[in-house]
């Protein structure tokens, strides 16, 4: 199944006309009103959190896509909301976790396909230092969490490649 918006988009969101046709490489266009859609990246956050031992937190994802499969905490940014302060709701959300400090490390693209329909993600990473990560509790959308040293770690169990990029570079970092 084809999940890329030029090919599941069939109706102006605007005007609901069928007239709705590719008008580029990422973009549609109404015939009918007139309305320019364009396919952009969404943005997104993921918080790379350690232990004391410098073991790195992963949470095992609780809803689709990538059910009970290994990703860093983190998710959409809202409208109107910076990533620094995405990064902070969504780490109290997922863990009730308190953030002390954050710092950017880089982004990653990634395509994130949920109800058939991709999104295509820039996903922006961040070390976090919080207040504790004791009594942490996994909730909203996910079913647990643990601290990985590299070696106890299967990057196959993390499928979006972007969270794979964001850990493989944290492990190279902490060697050197």
């Amino acid at each position: 199944m084809d999940t890329n918006p030029l090919k599941v988009l069939k109706y102006c969101p605007k005007c609901g006309s069928a007239e709705f046709n590719k008008s580029g490489e990422r973009s549609l266009k109404c015939a009918g009103c007139g309305f320019h859609f364009f396919i952009n990246s969404a943005a997104a956050v993921a918080a790379l959190v350690t232990d004391d031992k410098g073991k790195l937190m992963l949470v095992t994802r609780g809803v689709e896509p990538n059910y009970g499969k290994l990703d860093l905490p983190g998710g959409f940014i809202d409208p109107m909301e910076s990533a620094e302060d995405a990064v902070k709701r969504e780490l109290k959300e997922e863990l009730g976790l308190k953030v002390k400090a954050l710092k950017y490390l880089g982004s990653a693209p990634n395509e994130y396909i949920f109800s058939a329909y991709t999104v295509f993600t820039l996903d922006m990473a961040f070390q976090v230092t919080t207040e504790s990560v004791e009594e942490l509790k996994p909730m909203d959308d996910i079913l647990d969490y643990k601290f990985y040293a590299e070696e106890d770690l299967n990057y196959d169990d993390i499928p979006a490649p972007s969270i794979k990029k964001f850990v493989k570079d944290y492990f190279q970092g902490a060697k050197a």
